[in-house]
């Protein structure tokens, strides 16, 4: 693992809130994503106080005992379901296992750039280490069930072969006051979908951070799916390493009453012809919902040939919530084939909703058509009829409320 060296308390505190030092003394913005400050180590950022350019949309002192109080980096009780997806049969090629943290497997996929994520690699003592070879498609489920009120933290690799194929589900049920970072480490001609699923109960807090490295011609289809818990906050980071690396980043969230859900989402484009496709859709309904997208695309120098989009859609269904969507792209070479970047909130579609309830819909089943239809397109590209499935039910149970 490595680490940024220890700086001063005031040098931190300043790049904690965005900023680097200039030739004269004085703070200047950091101009690029690249350039953030990143430690392994939590003492090396400032505590945080919700101005800070990360923590600016985020309710920070709900999760304080995270950001900087002492987590449990004990062993999380997981269980973990391998089969392949046609019969249901145990599936060659998948290993689910704990390794020390001072395995060297651990920090191959990036470090954070914000405390909650330090905290979490500080205190971790394992990390649950996820291993897919083989050319054949598998798929293997790791559950987190009832982790309980304390804070605690937790740290899982996941590690696809060169040439390997495979699907892994990242799920969290129960109670939980949780911050975790999970590495994505896709080997040269892999193929890895990896699905994060928050279905927590309503009082559960997760802080997460993703980090993932892309091999030369591998591709990672990454999908975070936020339905449950009071704060969910998940950030995945890809770095498109080698050349013609290729990540598909999709989400879906739906927020109720008092329901804080984020993504922070990052691609950095590293070599040449790399491609990037970020699709994000959420719906809000009841007094105080709110969702927080920002994406950052970073199209590096080196990376010429570069295909790159995303785009972040929100369905507001009643009064009182609140969406934030921030698109940033950042270009350093003209030599790309194209970037682009959109972002959308409003209400039902008067026209659509006309058009169902002219054929005899109801205007509530009206609703639930639309906003299915919406947010299915997310669902759909999971790859697992069976994981589909639930997660249609699941969207409906949440719009029988709307």
């Amino acid at each position: 693992m490595t680490s940024t060296p220890q700086r001063s308390s005031n040098l931190a505190t300043a790049e904690q809130h965005g900023f680097r030092p200039h030739s004269d003394g004085a703070f200047v913005p950091v101009q690029t994503r690249s350039e953030r400050f990143r430690s392994v180590n939590v003492d090396g950022f400032a505590p945080v106080t919700g101005r800070e350019h990360e923590w600016k949309y985020s309710p920070v002192a709900v999760f304080a005992d995270l950001t900087s109080g002492d987590l449990d980096g004990s062993r999380i009780e997981v269980e973990s379901t391998i089969r392949e997806p046609q019969d249901g049969a145990d599936a060659p090629g998948v290993d689910v296992s704990w390794i020390g943290r001072d395995d060297a497997r651990i920090g191959r996929a990036g470090v954070p750039e914000e405390r909650a994520a330090a905290n979490a690699w500080s205190s971790f003592g394992e990390a649950l280490l996820v291993t897919v070879t083989g050319e054949d498609e598998k798929t293997v489920v790791v559950t987190r069930h009832g982790l309980g009120a304390a804070p605690r933290a937790a740290h899982t690799v996941i590690e696809a072969a060169p040439n390997s194929r495979g699907l892994v589900v990242l799920r969290g049920t129960g109670d939980a006051r949780l911050s975790e970072n999970v590495e994505i480490v896709v080997g040269e001609g892999a193929s890895l979908t990896v699905v994060a699923l928050q279905e927590w109960s309503d009082d559960a807090v997760h802080l997460a951070s993703h980090f993932a490295r892309l091999g030369r011609d591998a591709f990672l289809k990454h999908i975070v799916v936020s339905l449950g818990g009071k704060v969910v906050r998940v950030n995945p980071s890809t770095h498109l390493a080698e050349q013609g690396s290729d990540v598909e980043a999709l989400g879906l969230y739906f927020a109720d009453a008092g329901q804080h859900l984020e993504q922070q989402v990052f691609v950095h484009h590293d070599a040449p012809h790399t491609r990037s496709r970020v699709t994000y859709k959420g719906a809000l309904q009841g007094d105080a919902a709110r969702s927080v997208w920002v994406g950052d695309v970073l199209i590096g120098n080196a990376a010429t040939g570069t295909d790159s989009y995303e785009q972040n859609r929100n369905l507001v269904l009643t009064d009182g919530t609140r969406a934030d969507s921030v698109p940033n792209l950042e270009i350093e070479t003209g030599d790309i084939v194209g970037a682009g970047h959109a972002s959308a909130t409003g209400r039902f579609d008067d026209e659509q909703l006309f058009y169902l309830m002219a054929r005899g819909i109801p205007e509530g089943e009206a609703r639930r058509l639309v906003v299915r239809g919406f947010l299915t397109e997310i669902i759909q590209k999971i790859g697992s009829p069976e994981l589909e499935e639930r997660l249609n039910a699941a969207l409906e149970a949440e719009l029988q409320g709307s």
